[in-house]
């Protein structure tokens, strides 16, 4: 319960951030040079602003940063797990249904993607597509080339887990009746087998989102991902760390925090729908 009011207080910050953040980081001019480097829960200086959780070295509040930066890395996870999910869970449905060569094929490209570490598969689609894209157009279009890069390394375990539960499905009666009332294939894998395979499906996309924050994270702490225009929680991660040994400690604390409670909040929520879900773990 814990868990699930700390998602559901950070996805409400964050769908509210335009609204309740104490600045609009969209706009450039929101925010004043003179107040960088304010520490936490102090006034500054200069403008005699007061910031709750003070400061970046650009004078932007930390508090707006997180909110807008959380919002961004909620929306690319989301977005991240629903392309991975509709792929896996296609692919998954094909091979298990079709069996034969198709199946093996299918299986075959998901052994060679879990060979290679899911973040160097992100990384090459991300440099593969931002060459593909205008000069002009690459800070733009970032936040869809990091959720194709994120999206595509991550549908294997949904194709595997599909896969293994259409085949047990597919040797049921009502698989075999509706094979030979002449239903049409895609009405089968719509309307049967995919309703049946759905319970681990909702637990490997809980777990998976959780991963997709994280992935989208180190992209960008990598630089790799958002420019430090668009604020995420891994943007704001890699300009604290930069001034870390300087004593501005809080520019990396609190994004580093809030990532640690929402990526362990989802664990512990995926982990309670997986025990829920599967009577025998209970």
């Amino acid at each position: 319960m814990i868990a699930f009011a700390l998602v559901v207080l950070v996805a409400l910050a964050a769908a509210l951030a335009p609204w309740i953040a104490p600045q609009d980081l969209r706009a450039a001019g929101s925010f004043d040079l003179m107040n960088g480097f304010t520490p936490p829960f102090s006034r500054n200086e200069f403008s005699d602003a007061f910031f709750l959780l003070g400061t970046d070295d650009q004078g932007r509040d930390m508090l707006s940063a997180m909110l807008f930066g959380a919002r961004t890395s909620l929306v690319v996870g989301i977005a991240a797990v629903a392309l991975s999910a509709f792929i896996g869970v296609t692919l998954g449905l094909i091979a298990g249904y079709a069996g034969g060569r198709v199946d093996a094929l299918i299986m075959r490209v998901a052994d060679v993607q879990l060979a290679i570490p899911s973040m160097l598969v992100a990384l090459l689609i991300f440099g593969l597509t931002r060459s593909l894209l205008p000069t002009g157009m690459r800070d733009a279009m970032a936040i869809y080339v990091v959720i194709l890069a994120i999206g595509l390394s991550d549908w294997v375990s949904y194709a595997r887990t599909v896969r293994g539960a259409a085949m047990v499905e597919m040797r049921r009666e009502y698989i075999q009746a509706a094979t030979m009332m002449g239903r049409p294939s895609s009405a089968i894998l719509r309307r049967h087998l995919l309703p049946n395979v759905a319970r681990p499906i909702l637990v490997i996309s809980t777990i998976n989102f959780a991963l997709a924050v994280i992935a989208e994270s180190t992209l960008s702490f990598l630089g790799a991902g958002l420019p430090p225009n668009q604020p995420s929680l891994g943007t704001l991660i890699r300009i604290g760390q930069q001034f870390l040994l300087s004593g501005e400690w809080w520019i990396l604390a609190f994004p580093s925090l809030v990532l640690l409670v929402l990526a362990l909040s989802i664990n512990i929520l995926g982990d309670w729908l997986r025990e829920t879900l599967d009577p025998r773990r209970r």
